[in-house]
């Protein structure tokens, strides 16, 4: 009961939001809305969290947009589909079309965008599948799926090695993380800030995350996640980047100092080749910027997109 309160909590994080359910591609996805008139700008978590990352910075962003936050398939309060054969179900592609679909639903042809890990990987999808939907793009932490697996040596393995381990054939990943789903959510969590730790966690946010981890159709579905990233995701970007195409509206890239995108190329040089108008730092921060740096983090996006306001 207490991890069902948890997952039904969160609205105390997001207050003047309005939660409900939208349609994606043969899913139902779960969204928190903001009021007000301003431009569209959709805000996307990645693993092993839920919408409730955004909530530190959500509400400043609402004072000049209106703000989607969105639960990705398989996470938070989303449905969670059985994975399939090839892993399409759970492809970029696919969440980027669940994506476009809600924000088609809520009265947005078009849109800004800004993707935390998984959220980020969506994010760039969306922008080279659907460049007439996505205005501006910023991406936190992350370089392209493709770029990860080409870096991949014994070292970037250390560093993620969950890449690896959770891209494995059901159930082996899915029958570990069972045994002990708070020690491996919180242990995660704790080894990618930049002070190893939980302390940048507001408790609401991590109860949330602990909620939606604990389930094991949640579980099966971030493998299935990371399974299509070493799959059906590698093939789409490779096959964009061998036919040279590039995301066409400004990309913006902000990656923690301590986090995972520079540990191996320079975000912003790795992100050129992929888009035609790039720029971004780095932000004293590990992998989770709007929860460990939110002021900074705020104050890169707010200026990239209002540029498009």
């Amino acid at each position: 009961m207490a991890r069902e309160a948890a997952m039904q909590g969160g609205d105390d994080l997001f207050p003047g939001f309005t939660a409900g359910i939208s349609r994606g591609e043969g899913v139902d996805i779960f969204c928190r809305i903001s009021g007000g008139e301003g431009p569209p700008l959709l805000l996307l978590h990645g693993y092993p969290q839920t919408h409730a990352m955004w909530h530190t910075i959500a509400g400043d962003l609402a004072r000049h947009f209106t703000v989607v936050v969105a639960d990705l398939r398989g996470y938070g309060r989303s449905t969670a589909p059985e994975g399939d054969a090839d892993h399409h179900l759970y492809s970029k592609r696919a969440m980027a079309a669940d994506m476009v679909a809600v924000m088609a639903g809520l009265g947005h042809d078009s849109f800004m965008v800004a993707g935390h890990d998984r959220g980020g990987r969506v994010g760039y999808r969306m922008a080279l599948d659907h460049p007439d939907k996505v205005r501006r793009l910023a991406v936190l932490d992350i370089l392209p799926t493709y770029d990860y697996w080409q870096n991949m040596d014994w070292r970037y393995g250390m560093a993620i090695y969950h890449w690896l381990f959770l891209a494995q054939p059901k159930p082996l990943p899915e029958r570990l993380i069972s045994g002990a789903p708070d020690f491996y959510l919180d242990h995660t969590l704790a080894s990618w800030t930049a002070r190893k730790d939980l302390s940048a966690f507001d408790a609401r946010a991590l109860a949330d995350y602990r909620a939606s981890f604990a389930q094991p159709a949640r579980q099966h579905a971030a493998c299935e996640d990371y399974r299509a990233g070493a799959t059906v995701d590698m093939d789409h970007d490779t096959a964009d980047r061998e036919a040279g195409r590039k995301i066409a509206c400004p990309l913006l890239t902000l990656y923690g100092n301590g986090g995972l995108a520079q540990k191996t190329a320079t975000p912003v040089e790795t992100w050129s080749r992929w888009a035609s108008d790039v720029r971004g730092h780095g932000v004293d921060a590990g992998h989770f910027l709007p929860e460990e740096a939110p002021a900074a983090t705020l104050a890169a996006l707010l200026p990239f997109f209002l540029g498009e306001a």
